[in-house]
């Protein structure tokens, strides 16, 4: 005996993003405002100027990657309880990808799930994690393995708060940029090869581009079935060495740069990749100050720590690899000696 439940529908999840300076915003509805100390210090009040609602709270949450996990998601959720939040209530992520993850997993499970609105104060969070709906938390196992596709209803980019990022941070961005030129756009690259992101207007149409290449991937594939997963190129190394490293020593983009570079050397010996297309590569990391080695002390170890990646299945590890530069292939066909003699060749440059 069986009983069908008809659930057979189309949601739209589509939502506007807006590169420009942020415009006054009413929510008619309960709003809290999640943030951390560092960017409330900077920015918040001149948020509250732009922001009215039927009721407005600030939740504020410790800064930093070694914090998004299940102790900062009870905050804002517990704040969200105490203040009577309900299923027509909004939380604004006002910060870097890790306030964006945490603001969207909070939101997605917030009484099975309640709307929320992107507006990112970093580079990296500008261009990359506060578009696609990918949100989550971290746990000792390791980075965003614990989580939810939930899409934001809006996404407000205003670059002018890139103004008071420190270099690092800056630079952090930039890899995410250059990670989706590399997978998706060659014509994209050889522009940011010359580009001066000094120059405000070349930064925004910078911003333009890699919003709207990443929005093309989302589109194709919302929940990460197939083409999205090109957009964790560099990640699979990446998401190893930010684990190894308590999440303390690198920004995510300088792990993430570090990880193209493992990357593109696994790309050169399957003959994907020329010498010549690597190094261009790294040399635009490069001229961002991002790191592009590692000291990788227990190979072995590195390389059992993939199978923790949210994209391996059982025994095969999933891999993205450049292409060439504006191509890429994903593949769970990379021979274990070939891995390990990468992680043993960028161990020993250090």
């Amino acid at each position: 005996m069986k009983v069908n439940i008809p659930l057979k529908k189309v949601v739209d999840n589509s939502y506007d993003i807006t590169i420009d300076t942020l415009p006054a915003i009413h929510f008619d509805t309960k709003v809290a405002i999640v943030t951390n100390p560092t960017v409330a210090a900077l920015h918040l009040e001149s948020l509250l100027a732009k922001i009215s609602a039927k009721e407005l709270h600030i939740i504020t949450v410790p800064d930093g990657e070694e914090y998004k996990n299940q102790t900062s998601i009870d905050l804002i959720l517990n704040s969200m309880f105490e203040n009577r939040f309900n299923r027509k209530s909004m939380l604004i992520a006002f910060g870097g990808g890790v306030i964006g993850d945490m603001t969207g997993f909070a939101s997605s499970i917030y009484q099975r799930g309640i709307d929320f609105v992107q507006i990112p104060t970093t580079l990296l969070s500008q261009v990359d994690a506060s578009v696609g709906g990918k949100t989550g938390m971290n746990n000792k196992y390791g980075k965003n393995l614990i989580g939810a596709f939930h899409q934001p209803k809006a996404v407000y980019i205003d670059p002018s708060f890139l103004e008071t990022l420190p270099s690092r941070e800056f630079g952090a961005g930039v890899a995410e940029i250059v990670k989706m030129a590399v997978t998706f756009n060659r014509d994209f690259f050889e522009f940011l090869e010359s580009a001066d992101l000094t120059n405000k207007d070349v930064l925004a149409e910078v911003i333009k581009r890699a919003v709207q290449t990443k929005a093309n991937v989302v589109a194709q594939d919302e929940k990460e079935h197939g083409i999205r997963a090109a957009l964790n190129y560099g990640h699979t190394f990446g998401h190893v060495i930010e684990n190894e490293t308590k999440y303390k020593r690198y920004l995510h983009g300088e792990a993430v740069a570090i990880g193209m570079v493992l990357a593109n050397m696994t790309s050169m010996k399957m003959g994907l990749m020329s010498e010549d297309e690597a190094s261009r590569v790294k040399t635009l990391l490069q001229k961002y100050n991002l790191p592009t080695s590692y000291a990788i002390k227990d190979i072995e170890k590195f390389y059992e720590t993939f199978y923790l990646d949210k994209k391996s299945a059982d025994s095969a590890i999933t891999f993205i690899l450049p292409v060439g530069i504006g191509n890429v292939k994903i593949t769970d066909e990379c021979e274990k000696d070939l891995l390990l003699s990468v992680l043993d060749e960028m161990g020993a440059a250090r």
